[in-house]
């Protein structure tokens, strides 16, 4: 039997947020399909240093940047580094990501500003950075991960579900703006997952999710992670300012 196809041969590619969870899956996955891989993270230098090992056991050792992606600094220099390093980008993957489960009666100020500045600012400074590369080279893609939350009718913490409705709108405009540089610019939104959100969730939400699902489950990272090197190989050449939903048919 022949090996599978790798559908990333020598891309270069930076997924933010990915020492753990979905990030720590969509590194490993673009890794087994060749890619070059760089990932940053914000605070666990024990989860780094872990998806650092099964980064490079799958393939090659990860560059790896720690940092605030809400920091703009942080994302001059991530980028910065990568140019250096490799002579730019192909592929940006805007997973970094917080949530808070609280009901609206008990969501501060400061709540509001965590979720919105990680979620939607740390996605625009990131592409931003990465845009000044992409569109010099002209080609490139931008591969942001949302939420159900953001497509389907269903409970969900307020400002998280603001900042991924956000993350779609960020989405399609910049696909508009960017597509006649070669860049496409794409929305995965995956549902309720294994590891992640899920885990923050008392069991009889997690319940209510799975008996809404087509599928009766919860979805698991490596499936979310194969979705998303489709999204970024020349598979999806023509697909630009799209919403994949992978959720299990809520």
């Amino acid at each position: 039997m022949s090996a599978p196809e790798r559908l990333l041969p020598g891309a270069r590619c930076l997924v933010t947020g990915g020492s753990r969870g979905l990030g720590r899956a969509i590194a490993l996955a673009f890794t087994r399909h060749g890619a070059r891989v760089a990932f940053t993270y914000s605070t666990d230098d024990a989860d780094a240093a872990e998806a650092t090992r099964q980064i490079a056991a799958a393939g090659a050792a990860p560059l790896v940047f720690k940092g605030s992606v809400a920091d703009a600094a942080h994302a001059r220099d991530t980028l910065a580094a990568l140019h250096r390093a490799w002579g730019g980008i192909d592929v940006l993957v805007n997973n970094a990501g917080v949530t808070q489960v609280l009901p609206i009666s008990l969501l501060e100020e400061e709540d509001w500003d965590l979720v919105m500045d990680v979620n939607v600012k740390g996605a625009y400074l990131m592409s931003r950075a990465a845009l000044r590369f992409m569109i010099r080279e002209k080609r490139g893609v931008i591969l942001n991960i949302g939420n159900f939350a953001s497509e389907r009718v269903i409970e969900a913490p307020v400002h998280y579900a603001a900042s991924k409705s956000a993350l779609r709108g960020l989405t399609e405009a910049l696909a508009r703006e960017v597509g006649r540089h070669g860049v496409r610019v794409n929305l995965l939104g995956p549902g309720l997952l294994e590891e992640g959100m899920a885990q923050g969730l008392p069991q009889h939400r997690q319940a209510e999710y799975v008996a809404h699902s087509g599928l009766r489950r919860l979805g698991r990272v490596d499936e979310i992670a194969e979705l998303a090197v489709f999204l970024s190989s020349e598979e999806s050449a023509l697909m630009s300012a799209a919403k994949l939903v992978a959720d299990g048919g809520l």
